[in-house]
């Protein structure tokens, strides 16, 4: 009965990781290229389309499912901020 809530959350964590881990890889790589705007939109698409996905697929009727992957997200992002922000710091010192 608890399964596919720990799945829920799983999936959350990942669709997460996805979009926040991309969205830090697009800041470093759109800050050193000729057109940052390209870079930016269509990540900013691509990651939109994957986590849009993924929270449909997650819901399947149950809305309980998917406020339990929202939360596995929001903890994903605290954890990516986490380790950019750690790997900032190891970079500038």
């Amino acid at each position: 009965m608890l399964e596919p809530y720990i799945l829920a959350l799983a999936a959350g964590l990942a669709l997460g990781t996805i979009f926040f881990g991309g969205l830090w890889w697009t800041i470093r790589i759109g800050a050193r290229s000729q057109q940052p705007a390209v870079w930016f939109f269509f990540s900013f698409v691509l990651r939109m389309a994957i986590v849009l996905a993924g929270f449909y697929s997650v819901l399947a009727g149950d809305w309980r499912r998917l406020v339990v992957c929202l939360v596995g997200f929001v903890i994903a992002r605290i954890m990516v901020l986490r380790f950019t922000r750690q790997a900032l710091e190891a970079g500038a010192k």
